[in-house]
């Protein structure tokens, strides 16, 4: 899995963009989504909603407790992700480096756990 984070820096640079820069980072990710696609190697992508709308949802008492997230002196989220299908890690890093977000060092490859063999 492919995570984009972003921070109040990267917003700040993301407000200083013109509006070309701007489409061109959104046309970027397109045409990555679509590469990606193509090869058969895309599972999916979405970017993630300002985390102000975000909720933590945790249980006390067998009863949910809904908070709104993030915590407060969290200044990192994550802002999307890919989730790709590629044959090891040096392709999924490839692909990394070709995010966007990578200009601002925010893009982390992180394997996802296969739970299907797991005895439960």
């Amino acid at each position: 899995m492919i995570l984009l984070h972003s921070n109040p820096h990267f917003a700040q640079r993301w407000e200083a963009l013109t509006p070309e820069q701007r489409a061109r980072f959104g046309v970027d990710h397109l045409a990555l989504t679509r590469e990606l696609a193509g090869s058969g190697e895309l599972v999916v992508s979405e970017g993630l909603a300002d985390p102000a709308l975000a909720r933590w949802v945790s249980t006390a008492d067998g009863s949910p407790v809904v908070a709104d997230a993030p915590f407060a002196e969290t200044k990192e989220h994550l802002a999307g992700f890919y989730l790709v299908d590629v044959a090891d890690a040096a392709r999924a890093e490839e692909i990394a480096a070709r995010v966007p977000d990578a200009v601002w060092g925010l893009v982390e490859v992180r394997p996802v756990l296969d739970m299907s063999g797991w005895d439960m």
